[in-house]
């Protein structure tokens, strides 16, 4: 029953990440010319030369890259990119429908700013939920399996030469605003993927551990390890207090530490990640 819920969240949010996807493309890049790679990029400049209709050519193109991914890289993967194979040209042809959605509106820096940011958020979601986005992620991939060519090498040769056939027909100011595009996106699609697994850690040296230690699990309910190691200058035996606790109890552990022993060594780290009890799942949890 767990799993059948997680499952469906995971299959909901990937729904609703294409929902931003084609509605960002739709609103914001196609009605200004903002260049952009991947699939959609490629899609624009058949559009452009062919006049075959932007959903049309998502549609072949996606499907076709996604036989190429079952082919090479195998039916789990084909698992994670299915819905965003098929929705997400979906969901472009009816927002390109919707004619009022393209009058949105006409400041091109407004448009790239909110598309660079709606785009991050959609990608983001669909990357923190172990899926792909398919498209033309899927080519670096089977290149990588095959060839061991570095994914991000063959991923930006990709999306740089798609940016390429698009500058034929955009003007210098199209192609500035396609970069600012790339870059807002890709800052935002890291936050999105970190968002809510950051920490922070507090390395304590200090004489006073037992009631550091005490403090902070009791007191302040944060959880904590205790490290042997050896002071470099007199090469003594020390205990060290090691704290991974969120952003918003740092000032109160420090404070802390600092009313024990105001001497302490300190020192704050932000980190990325953070698994196991406590934190993915319960304190109290046991493992058999």
């Amino acid at each position: 029953m767990k799993k059948y819920q997680q499952l469906t969240s995971t299959s909901l949010i990937i729904i609703g990440a294409n929902v931003i996807l084609a509605f960002t493309v739709a609103c914001f890049v196609r009605p200004h010319g903002i260049i952009m790679g991947g699939a959609t990029g490629l899609s624009l400049t058949v559009e452009h030369y062919l006049g075959i209709n932007l959903s049309v050519t998502l549609t072949i193109l996606n499907v076709f890259l996604f036989l190429l991914g079952f082919f090479f890289l195998g039916k789990k993967f084909a698992l994670t990119t299915i819905l965003s194979t098929f929705l997400y040209p979906l969901f472009v042809s009816i927002f390109l429908s919707i004619k009022p959605l393209s009058n949105l509106t006409k400041d091109v820096l407004l448009s790239t700013i909110l598309g660079g940011i709606l785009l991050g958020v959609g990608m983001g979601l669909i990357l923190r939920m172990g899926a792909s986005t398919g498209g033309m992620d899927i080519p670096p991939l089977i290149l990588n399996k095959k060839f061991h060519i570095p994914v991000a090498l063959s991923l930006y040769t990709f999306d740089t030469c798609i940016l390429l056939t698009q500058i034929g027909f955009s003007t210098t100011e199209q192609v500035l605003y396609g970069i600012l595009f790339t870059i807002i996106t890709s800052f935002i699609v890291n936050k999105v993927i970190l968002s809510g697994t950051q920490r922070s850690q507090l390395f304590i040296v200090s004489k006073e551990y037992n009631k550091i230690r005490d403090v902070l699990l009791h007191d302040l309910n944060v959880g904590v390890s205790l490290i042997s190691m050896e002071t470099a200058m007199t090469q003594t035996p020390q205990m060290a207090v090691l704290c991974v606790t969120t952003s918003r109890k740092v000032f109160s552990v420090n404070a802390e530490v600092q009313k024990i022993d105001p001497y302490a060594f300190i020192t704050i780290s932000s980190i990325n990640e953070v698994k196991g009890r406590g934190f993915s799942f319960e304190r109290e949890h046991r493992t058999n």
